[in-house]
């Protein structure tokens, strides 16, 4: 018997951590951290109860092992499924994505996905090939918004960069302590129990507010006056950095204007803070010591208000000296390994991608004209930033496409890594669009509800099965990850694999040279100098990047500055003006998902009107994964709605009880628990289903019981203007107690058909 040790990672978090599998005959029999290579911290991994499940799910039950074709004939979602081998399904598929592609145009296509346990760039590679810009993700709600605020603002994406000279934390909208568990909350951690100050700004009371010395709990969607208050605050009481504001800001004098009418008073009186509170957080992050600051979504989830936020939370660093300073903030590096944009092909073909692009004229900055527009800024100093994320197809326009055939029809549907039946907002409406296609192609591991309605399920390989590589979309030089540990077991294929075949069968040979997602990496590694034996050695790549970069001499000899349009940090934003949209940050206003009828209708059958937030991270479960991990259904039984205990009492409710919330759009009911945390607002779980029903009709896993996106709603009109961010939080729902007992409580036994 031939037992080997071999390097390897987990996939269960973005965080990709370093592990030793044991493997037998081609067989993974153990798996033990491995704090040699990167994150390098045993702690990281002795606080997770994710990590076990990388030899769990290996042999899973449930478990999608081989190709699936739905028979020909039967309805979508009743589970009436052939194996096919995986000639038969990608020869299948060809030819129904050609026979589209012939009748409607390549835009016919769209795709949806997620992660952590997948690679984004092959199939972004793929589509670009085939023509279409049509891909979905959650990048409006996730990520595009601080990038692309960060990148107006000061040329380059920032990140936080706290060291033992930081003298103030402020984190904003994000509760690392649930999130990922990472060596950032360890850091955190470490910072609670010294003399820096540490605020967290979140309507929860979350682990990471009780390891805070401040913790500011505005209303959902005020965050930007919030941060107009401190700009406020800094400016009226002389503690900007008038030096640096003087030599590097562009329009100072216009945000001073700007933010003199939000005084601390006028700004407790929109979010609900103490006046006192926010001129003691404003002063201690203008304090004579560098201080960082690090935001989530929390604040990318805020609909209208999103961008502006993120611009209020730019200024913020900017005027008070913190940007490209050690122990503030770090203007990230350009990739010196090949950057995504370039393995995605997206720039060869971006002409005939425009003119397909359903966000053209509707979301000016998250476009290809926006794209183009803000990449000549940032190629002046040789950084290329992301482009199929920063031009993803906006979700209500796809389905609209999907819905009507307007401009064109889209009829083909290819699902990876993602199950948006739980996680897109309008589930309702998903559900409809994505039943009236005339192909659905899903590479996942198990039966999702979202598989189940497919017309070819591919089994994904995963954790430990495929090598991995994680380089935050190609706007930093760091990249980690690993190689496999063993072969994928079963029929399972390598993401990269199942792309490049498809992609072979529609003549795009020449553009996938690399025969294996393992010589794909070691070929994007190498221009870093980096090669693949290294990688898988060191399970990192990184240089450190320098700071006070705007000083390095230009090619005149001058100071480089920014790569903005004035060559400075723009509190004053030129781009955005050129775009059509606002110089300076302007509060938006919150979206409403209950219309004034339905409010007035259902207030008069007994219901309660209250501000929603959704989506707070808890571990261990994240999304609408892990579910079928019995240890963590023992421990997190059911879907819950927090309250606090005021809040509880003022609607005639217990902790315990059950409830159901209402939107125009749907309900969803779940258990009712109190916490710490703002008075007069709810905060829903998202993601839950039933792993362990029958896949498909008619319960579709209880996807329509405690489905908060049953409420939810994405329409391009009622998002941000420029980038079309949808709400998840500052939004609203009808309340009520339900006598009805939760499918997911105990004693509740599912009839035959798994309902």
């Amino acid at each position: 018997m031939a037992i080997e040790q071999r390097k390897t990672n987990c996939h269960f978090c973005g965080y990709l951590c370093a592990f030793t599998a044991t493997v037998e005959d081609g067989r993974i029999t153990a798996v033990e951290p491995d704090p040699t290579r990167y994150p390098y911290d045993p702690q990281v991994l002795a606080g997770c109860r994710r990590w076990p499940m990388n030899l769990e799910v290996l042999d899973g039950a449930d478990r999608v092992n081989r190709p699936l074709r739905r028979v020909a004939g039967t309805e979508r979602g009743a589970g009436a499924w052939e194996e096919v081998s995986w000639d038969e399904a990608l020869d299948d598929i060809a030819a129904r994505l050609e026979a589209l592609r012939a009748e409607h145009g390549p835009g016919t296509l769209a795709s949806m996905i997620g992660g952590p346990h997948t690679s984004f760039w092959p199939l972004h590679r793929f589509m670009t090939l085939f023509g279409s810009p049509n891909n979905m993700g959650i990048g409006q709600i996730c990520w595009n918004p601080r990038i692309w605020m960060d990148v107006l603002t000061f040329g380059w994406t920032v990140e936080a960069d706290i060291t033992d000279e930081t003298g103030c934390v402020v984190i904003w909208g994000t509760n690392p302590a649930e999130s990922d568990n990472s060596l950032f909350w360890r850091t955190l951690l470490r910072i609670g129990r010294s003399e820096v100050p540490l605020v967290v700004i979140d309507p929860r009371y979350t682990r990471t507010a009780a390891a805070a010395d401040i913790w500011l709990a505005p209303r959902p969607g005020t965050d930007c006056a919030l941060a107009l208050g401190m700009l406020n605050v800094i400016i009226a009481e002389g503690l900007a950095d008038d030096a640096f504001v003087g030599e590097w800001c562009h329009g100072f004098d216009e945000l001073a204007a700007h933010v003199a009418p939000w005084t601390p008073e006028a700004v407790a009186a929109e979010c609900g803070v103490d006046a006192d509170d926010i001129r003691r957080v404003a002063r201690l992050f203008a304090g004579p010591y560098p201080s960082a600051l690090v935001s989530g979504r929390g604040i990318d989830q805020v609909g209208r208000s999103v961008a502006p936020t993120h611009r209020a939370i730019c200024c913020l660093r900017a005027i008070t000296g913190n940007v490209d300073r050690p122990g503030a903030c770090v203007l990230a590096e350009g990739s010196d390994f090949t950057p995504e944009v370039d393995l995605e092909l997206t720039l060869e073909h971006a002409g005939e991608l425009a003119a397909r692009s359903l966000n053209t004229g509707v979301t000016p900055l998250q476009s290809y004209d926006g794209y183009a527009r803000v990449a000549a800024l940032t190629e002046r100093l040789g950084r290329k930033l992301p482009a199929r994320y920063l031009t993803s197809a906006h979700p209500d326009l796809v389905l609209r496409a999907m819905e009507t055939g307007e401009p064109y029809p889209v009829r083909a549907l290819i699902v990876e890594a993602t199950n948006p039946l739980l996680t897109y907002a309008d589930t309702h409406r998903v559900f409809d669009a994505l039943m009236g296609l005339d192909l659905i192609v899903a590479l996942d591991y198990y039966l999702t509800p979202t598989a189940s309605i497919a017309d070819f399920v591919l089994p994904a390989a995963g954790a430990m099965e495929r090598p991995t590589f994680q380089a935050h979309g190609g706007v930093a030089n760091i990249a980690y990850g690993g190689p496999a540990a063993c072969a994928p077991y079963y029929e399972r294929k390598v993401d990269y694999d199942v792309f490049r075949e498809l992609g072979l069968r529609l003549g795009q040979a020449d553009e996938w040279p690399e025969e294996t997602f393992e010589d794909a990496i070691a070929a994007t590694l190498a221009p870093a100098g980096m090669d693949w034996d290294a990688y898988c050695e060191l399970g990192l790549y990184h240089q450190p990047p320098a700071y006070a970069k705007h000083l390095l001499p230009g090619p005149d000899g001058a100071p480089q500055g920014f790569a903005t349009a004035t060559g400075r940090i723009e509190l004053a934003s030129e781009a955005l003006d050129a775009l059509g949209g606002p110089r300076l940050p302007e509060p938006g206003e919150p979206r409403r998902l209950c219309s004034d009828a339905f409010v007035a209708e259902r207030e008069a059958a007994g219901w309660t009107h209250l501000p929603l937030i959704t989506g707070a991270r808890k571990q261990p479960y994240n999304a609408s994964m892990y579910f079928n991990n019995e240890a963590f259904r023992t421990r997190h039984p059911y879907p819950v709605a927090e309250v606090s205990e005021a809040t509880a009492a003022a609607l005639g409710l217990s902790a315990g009880d059950t409830v159901v919330l209402a939107t125009d759009h749907g309900e969803a009911r779940f258990v009712l628990a109190t916490i710490r945390m703002r008075d007069g607002l709810i905060n829903a779980d998202y993601g839950w289903w039933h792993p362990e029903w029958a896949a498909g009709a008619p319960a579709f896993g209880g996807m329509w019981e405690s489905n908060v996106n049953c409420l939810t709603s994405c329409t391009v009109e009622e998002g941000e203007p420029m980038i079309g961010t949808w709400s998840y939080n500052a939004v609203d729902c009808m309340v009520r107690a339900d006598d009805r007992p939760l499918t997911w409580q105990p004693g509740f036994t599912p009839d035959p058909a798994g309902r």
